[in-house]
């Protein structure tokens, strides 16, 4: 509302959506996340539209653009099919980590394929008991043999684990807290890889999962980047991860919200629709606020970022601001629906369930404002 698409943008947005409704009608989403199924028809039509090939050169077999388009991709998959949009998240982390801190030979062999949708990745970084203070809890280690490196160790809630073909895995390579952690491209189907999906209660349509590492033996052509180095490689793709987080978290937000508005349009009681109460337009208008509020600032946030600006501040800002949007409209919409938002093939419940997610990916609520506190407002550090 607050901004404006170029002529670019726009086209692809409006195929994006129109793939949209005709690939992910409701029904169709609603079935395989009731059925926990990743919709590979679906991940296939939007890699066909060029949307897995965002912000990597064409001539790597990528479909060029930037943080813009991405964040408008992701908002979009959240209105539709979240499952997918937080697997757009992962797919445009992997795709910049292999981008930017992979070897011709890796760049060459990885990159077109994913943005193609014959291969998927994974980002394998946290541990059980070790999420935000991953550095202190680390005990994934890759050790080096003759010719190459030998990986053990078990990595815990990996989105997509068991249904990728490449993992990048966050291993401790020495003893340096910051700088003695490694990234690795590994093949999911290596011997002494084994991954578990868990039983979550939402993001139904993409696995979580529990990852083993038994004495996986990996090339010296594995590390990804510079050896000791991958902690700070991770740091470098953060501020685009938080934004395109937010984005997903806008997506639902306002799926949500719009799911809402429009029960209240046709809900009758006492002889008029539901939207007719004021009590019952004033948190519909609120929480719309509220949502383009946040959305504005994660795509003003993303234009920074496309021309090259430091939006470590103004991405942290975008995804408090849109998780905090995100779970109140669709606390709201639960609210609004009533009964009927405990019916599993309406999305509501869906976005209620999914966007609390974001509520602590990629990190805590809490942390951000941390962080926040420290680099945006100056007071002293709080950890």
């Amino acid at each position: 509302m607050f901004f404006s698409t170029d002529e670019d943008e726009g086209i692809y947005c409006d195929a994006l959506k129109k793939l949209l409704s005709e690939a992910a009608p409701v029904q169709r989403v609603q079935s395989l996340d009731n059925d926990k199924a990743f919709d590979f028809e679906l991940h296939q039509a939007l890699a066909d539209l060029g949307a897995w090939g965002i912000g990597i050169d064409e001539a790597l077999g990528g479909s060029g653009g930037g943080p813009v388009l991405q964040v408008l991709t992701l908002e979009l998959l959240g209105h539709h099919a979240t499952s997918m949009a937080v697997f757009g998240v992962i797919q445009y982390m992997a795709t910049r980590l292999v981008h930017q801190y992979g070897s011709e030979q890796q760049r060459q062999r990885l990159l077109g394929s994913l943005c193609e949708g014959r291969i998927r990745a994974s980002f394998c970084m946290t541990e059980a008991g070790g999420g935000t203070d991953i550095l202190a809890s680390m005990k994934t280690r890759a050790t080096r043999i003759d010719g190459g490196w030998r990986l053990n160790g078990t990595k815990y809630w990996i989105s997509g684990a068991s249904r990728s073909d490449v993992l990048i895995v966050v291993a401790r390579t020495s003893e340096h807290r910051s700088r003695g952690v490694t990234l690795f491209l590994v093949p999911a189907d290596a011997a002494g890889v084994a991954a578990s999906p868990l039983d979550t209660f939402a993001i139904n349509g993409y696995d979580t999962c529990e990852v083993n590492f038994s004495d996986v033996e990996l090339p010296e052509d594995a590390v990804l980047g510079t050896v000791d180095q991958g902690f700070m490689q991770v740091l470098g793709t953060l501020n685009s991860e938080r934004l395109n987080a937010a984005a997903v978290a806008a997506g639902i937000g306002r799926g949500a919200h719009r799911l809402a508005l429009d029960y209240a349009r046709e809900r009758e009681a006492f002889g008029r629709p539901i939207g007719q109460f004021q009590a019952l337009q004033h948190k519909l208008v609120h929480s719309g606020v509220e949502l383009e509020a946040a959305w504005t600032m994660t795509v003003g946030a993303a234009r920074l970022e496309q021309e090259g600006r430091d939006v470590s501040i103004e991405s942290a800002m975008a995804k408090l601001a849109t998780s905090g949007a995100g779970q109140r409209a669709a606390e709201l919409g639960m609210e609004v629906l009533g009964a009927a938002a405990f019916d599993q093939s309406l999305p509501m419940q869906r976005y209620y369930r999914d966007i609390r997610l974001y509520s602590f990916a990629p990190l805590t609520d809490n942390m951000i404002a941390n962080f926040l506190g420290e680099r945006w407002l100056g007071l002293p550090r709080s950890y």
